[in-house]
């Protein structure tokens, strides 16, 4: 059960995002240091940019890595450090040639509970533990990838009805909500920050 993603906003880039694993794990990995809706446009961008329908682990992994930089860097940007990113989205990629023959869906199949599905996208390069959870609970909340202890190994990500994340995000109003849910742990860090 595969849902229409309203990642980025954008039929098209959802679309991609929403029959593709790779474009969904791509997306999660541009997810930081600038605005969701612009990360999760990113896999659409560059497969249009590299002329085709969908991304390709095996095809990404292989090109050239100074091009590669080159066409996440052409305006509008992919990301705002496209080099950097770049080079993680081909480090990801040649992670799942070598470890799930280019299949990202390879990643959640067959995971025998949530604890080993966590385990499992921890080991993607430029997944830490939070970036972990949010997209197991997005492969469960969105995706239906739901083996026993799914929302245990997300976390509070993995709660039911709540507005932390991506994983969270089915329209406008839900984004909104995300939205307003970091702004307000974003103030009460700083809050924390001026105390100490």
């Amino acid at each position: 059960m595969v849902r229409s993603l309203r990642l980025s906003q954008e039929p098209e880039a959802d679309a991609l995002l929403s029959r593709s694993p790779l474009a969904a794990l791509v997306g999660m990995l541009l997810d930081q240091q600038i605005p969701m809706e612009w990360a999760f446009t990113g896999p659409h961008t560059i497969a249009r940019r590299l002329g085709r329908d969908d991304l390709d682990a095996h095809e990404i992994a292989a090109y050239d890595p100074d091009a590669f930089a080159e066409l996440l860097s052409a305006k509008p940007a992919v990301h705002r450090y496209p080099g950097s990113m770049a080079k993680r989205v081909q480090q990801l990629c040649t992670f799942l040639v070598e470890h799930y023959d280019g299949e990202a869906s390879a990643v959640w199949e067959g995971a025998a509970d949530g604890k080993e599905l966590l385990r499992r996208l921890n080991e993607l390069p430029g997944f830490g533990k939070q970036k972990a959870q949010i997209f197991l609970a997005l492969l469960g909340k969105q995706f239906g990838v739901t083996p026993s202890g799914w929302r245990e190994a997300a976390g509070a990500y993995g709660e039911e009805g709540s507005y932390r994340s991506v994983a969270d995000i089915t329209g406008p109003e839900s984004l909104g909500k995300v939205r307003a849910y970091k702004q307000e742990m974003k103030r009460a860090a700083k809050k924390t920050s001026q105390k100490a």
